[in-house]
């Protein structure tokens, strides 16, 4: 028995969404390009699939290697729930604000980091002030 393995990545590329079918069968791997437009809900490429797969024009086939490899249930939730928490925001308005905040935030770490050592040079010193006052017997 034939073995056929799908599967559909959507990613952004700019301005578009886009939805990369693969299909495997009989170990030979063809690929199929499909522009979503607007930011697609789970619900939406769930009925596209389910309506336009059997239309989709895929590449010719070429050899590919099929690696049978048993993967825990609960890994590959984790990996995928790690995939949709690095995607990027929506809009490009979205994105922009994303970037100004984690800018804003390295800016305030290294500020934060320069005071707090500033601020254990100036202890120090005055320890050492100190600590000459003592000896001196003053």
């Amino acid at each position: 028995m034939d073995k056929t393995i799908s599967r559909l990545t959507v990613y952004f590329e700019d301005p578009f969404w886009v939805g990369i079918f693969e299909r495997v069968e009989d170990g030979k791997l063809s690929a199929c390009k499909v522009t979503f437009g607007a930011e697609p809900k789970d619900g939406e490429v769930y009925d596209f699939v389910l309506r336009h797969y059997s239309s989709l024009r895929f590449s010719p086939a070429v050899e590919a290697h099929v690696k049978q490899d048993k993967r825990n249930p609960k890994r590959l939730q984790r990996d995928v729930k790690k995939q949709l928490q690095n995607c990027a925001a929506g809009t490009k308005a979205q994105q922009a604000l994303q970037l100004q905040r984690e800018q804003n935030k390295q800016e305030r770490k290294t500020k934060s980091r320069a005071e707090k050592l500033a601020e254990q040079q100036r202890l120090f010193a005055l320890k050492q002030q100190k600590k000459k006052q003592k000896h001196r017997g003053r």
